[in-house]
């Protein structure tokens, strides 16, 4: 059970879903607790070899996890929600405040697609507001949003490669929603180079890790992100952290963030894209303007610190409101 004071370090159990969000999540001043098991499925790598996880990232065996005292659940996948719980966690466990953090667009429609979430005592987080707007949260009464944040990377823009960069994952596998077909296409008219699991079959040059993603990157021109329909990009956060120019399409949260001769090129126009692309290509000097204009908005919206106190606001609102329902509960 929990019995945290107010000003005691939380204790939460999550699953390791996305490396990159988790690391940016543990950046706070709270304890996470994370599940393996021997054949490291999906969600129970534990801390793995990637991201320089800190001491407050902590593995716990699925043997031991009933065992375990936590503050707070926090899901990150439909999985996690529908299945994981009920396999790994305790009774006592499942009845402690709980979370689930959506870190994708609805998928099977874009404005119909009613969340897996169907208790309204779970609070939900959306990591954009374009997210929220589209999902159908159903029962949730705590819908909320927390923009990313992202740590301020060691290095700083160079451009020096008169080349765009594209990272993105399994960009053939995943088709029109990341823009497979848009990225083959520019390619034909910008020098592009694309990196990211799953890419080298694609002409790209395969994975950089993620601590190495910042420096590797930042010496391409510009960054440019094709993807029609998913979240704000954590590689795109960390893009204009280092003072890189953004070319995007003019959908999704983008068009909230880009803003075209301030610090990028938006568009749904992909012969004006690739035009401007093209421009920077030529301009090394407007290039740099526009990454400083990047790295400025970037500073204010996607500051760590405001991202982790926006958590472990979360984390604690959710805990206090769950008490007080259980005080007043009549059973």
């Amino acid at each position: 059970m929990s019995g945290i004071s107010s000003q005691g370090r939380l204790r939460i159990f999550t699953w390791h879903i996305h490396g990159s969000y988790l690391f940016y999540l543990s950046q706070g001043t709270y304890d996470i607790f994370i599940p393996v098991n021997g054949t490291k499925t999906e969600g129970y790598y534990g801390r793995g070899e990637t991201f320089p996880f800190g001491n407050n990232v902590i593995e716990v065996d699925v043997a031991d996890l009933r065992d375990m005292e936590f503050d707070c659940i926090l899901f990150q996948s439909e999985r996690n929600y529908l299945i994981d719980q009920h396999e790994v966690l305790s009774d006592r466990q499942k009845s402690l405040p709980k979370i689930y953090v959506e870190h994708n667009t609805p998928e099977r429609h874009p404005t119909n697609t009613r969340h897996v979430v169907t208790d309204p005592a779970v609070t939900m987080v959306h990591v954009t507001h374009f997210n929220k707007l589209m999902w159908d949260n159903g029962g949730s009464r705590n819908v909320r949003v927390i923009e990313h944040g992202v740590c301020i990377p060691p290095v700083h823009y160079q451009g020096d490669i008169p080349r765009g960069i594209v990272v993105i994952n399994h960009i053939e596998q995943r088709g029109r929603i990341t823009g497979w077909d848009v990225f083959d296409e520019v390619r034909k008219h910008v020098p592009l180079d694309l990196i990211g699991m799953g890419t080298t079959d694609s002409g790209g040059l395969g994975e950089v890790l993620n601590p190495q993603l910042p420096e590797f990157i930042s010496r391409y021109r510009f960054f440019f992100n094709p993807i029609r329909y998913t979240s704000f990009g954590l590689a795109v956060c960390e893009a204009m952290m280092t003072g890189m120019p953004i070319v995007a399409l003019a959908t999704t949260e983008y068009v909230t963030v880009i803003k075209n001769g301030e610090n990028g090129i938006i568009d749904t126009n992909i012969e004006k894209l690739i035009t401007g692309m093209n421009a920077l290509i030529n301009d090394a000097a407007q290039a740099r303007k526009l990454g400083e204009g990047a790295r400025e908005v970037a500073m204010e919206k996607f500051n760590i610190s405001r991202f982790a106190a926006d958590w472990e606001n979360t984390f604690r609102q959710t805990i206090q409101l769950n008490h007080h329902e259980k005080e007043n509960s009549i059973h």
